[in-house]
């Protein structure tokens, strides 16, 4: 090797060692013709000293040197002076007095900065990845992204789990979102896929034998991107024969346990909590609800459906609901506050937002002379609204009234701190709806996907009735964000035919698009389910942030770009000519 220690290894142990050290110049410091360089790799810093006293030679070498200049240097460790110890460093009580330097290589100016102090916008750091993952916070976040992944492995290894990998080129399954597809060079005019999942593959593995099955998974899907979403993301993809829908929620729990014990040195309290769906909707107004907080919502229809509020009235009579939230102590908020809470629940569909104050226990607003005192006193009854706090109601269709009160909900929780950094708070979200209605299609479609179990004792209702099916299906959330979601899988005929006959697909059609499950299915197919954890996800809050791309190392950008190698780009004319492509495109201007 041509170091003997790391930049992140020495201290005061170490004096008097003779050791060498190598990479990039950090920064370069010269004080009264005695030139400081800290030196970096991903370990840490260590100060370097060109000092003429020691040796001239070296310090002439030294200063040629620039920022970003990899080099190999040979020296003594010294301690340092009293009261020039860096505190902040692990290195902070040593320096190395330099008696031979090398330069490894030379390297232009920057064009990013490779501080945690000055940050470049993303487009740059995204083209120079290679240069912001030197930076100590990017450092981190890859080491952290690949603690996990051990901890994972570690613990799902104990548990007599197989990893084994799934293809990269499939055949084209729908399951939701686009395929990314792959031309086929010996079989022209066919084309694979890259896997949204291992969905089809693992459920094959279980008729295999294979038990138990795990998998840090790449996944490719061509949608939109947002801060929680790339093309190609990893999941732990899990599934097990034989089992219970318990078998699952122990399973991850104790994955958790393990990793934010292994990783961060928490104690995670389980069981987790655990609400239906239903409940989830309810309270929270959304399926992966936020739990570090309260601002719970409650159902006020039948309360105010008696007061001569038109809004109201008239939103009931056309099988709306009217729901409300109480903020307490928000009954301070300013107008400006108010209008601002009546945009944010505007961009998530609400037609208005009306609240009251409560003042001498009693509702105060324009809207409350619609209502008497006995509905006034009911609200604030339900809601446990005191003097000082301020509710909130929605009144719309279902769906929007949740949506936008759940959002607002979150808004007011950011805008008053109540979510403290540092803690974790999980939930499992059960008993979804097995279907949901497409406005769109005008039929109705898998909440997850098709090969999910209904619950038996809504069986009775796959053909009379589909909205009233509930499945056996699961997501787990943490602290507001879905980590991971999964499913007991439909493993017989009869089941799956009327689950197809639903969303209006025959069985004949089910073969064509997933034949080689189906055909697996025939030979003897154990019971069985499973789950995917967003890994990225998870990795991400872990590491106290929600966007992903700062825990991957070559992420895309919004337009699912890479402005580092430029893809995706144009091919040679001859290579479309190999996999039987014309292109035939009107170019965008």
């Amino acid at each position: 090797m041509l170091r003997t220690h790391t930049c992140g290894e020495l201290n005061a142990k170490d004096v008097n060692k003779k050791v060498s050290l190598c990479g990039w110049v950090h920064s370069r410091r010269d004080h009264g013709g005695v030139i400081f360089i800290d030196l970096r790799d991903r370990y840490g810093l260590t100060q370097v000293v060109f000092d003429p006293s020691h040796s001239k030679s070296v310090h002439k070498d030294g200063e040629k040197l620039r920022r970003e200049f990899v080099i190999r240097v040979d020296g003594v460790v010294k301690a340092r002076k009293k009261g020039m110890e860096n505190k902040k460093l692990a290195t902070g009580e040593i320096e190395v007095f330099v008696d031979r330097l090398e330069v490894l290589n030379e390297s232009d100016v920057p064009p990013i900065e490779v501080d945690d102090r000055i940050v470049a916008n993303d487009d740059m750091r995204l083209e120079y990845r290679y240069l912001d993952l030197r930076r100590p916070v990017m450092q981190h976040n890859i080491r952290l992204r690949h603690d996990i992944a051990q901890a994972t492995r570690e613990y799902m290894n104990s548990k007599r789990f197989l990893e084994v990998e799934t293809p990269l080129l499939i055949r084209s399954t729908p399951e939701g979102a686009r395929d990314y597809i792959v031309p086929s060079r010996v079989n022209p005019g066919k084309f694979y896929s890259l896997p949204q999942s291992p969905q089809l593959y693992k459920q094959i593995l279980m008729v295999s034998g294979c038990d138990r099955y795990y998998q840090l998974a790449k996944c490719l899907r061509d949608e939109d991107l947002r801060i929680d979403r790339q093309p190609e993301f990893t999941q732990i993809d899990i599934e097990m024969s034989f089992l219970e829908e318990g078998d699952i929620y122990e399973l991850v729990e104790g994955l958790m346990k393990h990793v934010f014990k292994k990783v961060l040195n928490v104690d995670l309290k389980t069981p987790f909590k655990r609400l239906t769906y239903d409940d989830a909707m309810s309270r929270y107004g959304s399926d992966k609800p936020d739990l570090r907080f309260g601002l719970e919502l409650y159902d006020v229809t039948g309360i105010v459906k008696n007061s001569d509020f038109s809004v109201f009235k008239n939103v009931i009579a056309h099988g709306g609901i009217v729901k409300c939230m109480n903020a307490k102590g928000c009954g301070n908020f300013s107008r400006k506050d108010l209008d601002e809470l009546t945009a944010h629940a505007a961009v998530y569909g609400a037609k208005g937002l009306a609240w009251a104050k409560v003042e001498d226990d009693v509702l105060s607003s324009s809207i409350t002379k619609y209502m008497g005192e006995k509905i006034q006193k009911e609200i604030i009854k339900v809601t446990g609204a005191k003097n000082n706090d301020l509710v909130l109601f929605v009144a719309d269709k279902p769906r929007v009234t949740n949506d936008a009160l759940g959002q607002l909900r979150l808004f007011i929780a950011k805008k008053l701190n109540l979510a403290k950094p540092g803690e974790y708070n999980f939930c499992w979200v059960t008993d979804f709806p097995l279907f949901e209605w497409s406005e769109d299609e005008e039929k109705y479609v898998p909440m997850h996907h098709i090969f999910s179990m209904p619950k038996f004792e809504d069986m009775k209702y796959l053909e009379k009735d589909p909205s009233k099916v509930k499945g056996q299906l699961y997501d787990l959330t943490l602290n507001g964000v879905e980590v991971a979601g999964g499913s007991i899988r439909i493993h017989k005929r009869d089941i799956q035919e009327k689950v197809l006959k639903v969303i209006g697909m025959d069985y004949a059609q089910a073969e064509r698009n997933f034949g080689f499950l189906i055909k697996s299915f025939r030979f003897g197919a154990p019971p069985h389910g499973g789950i995917a954890v967003g890994f990225d996800r998870l990795v991400a809050l872990i590491g106290g942030q929600n966007d992903i791309r700062e825990f991957i190392a070559f992420p895309k950008n919004k337009s699912a770009q890479c402005p580092m190698d430029g893809s995706p780009s144009e091919v040679e004319d001859s290579l479309l000519r190999d996999v039987h492509i014309k292109l035939d495109v009107v170019k965008k201007k």
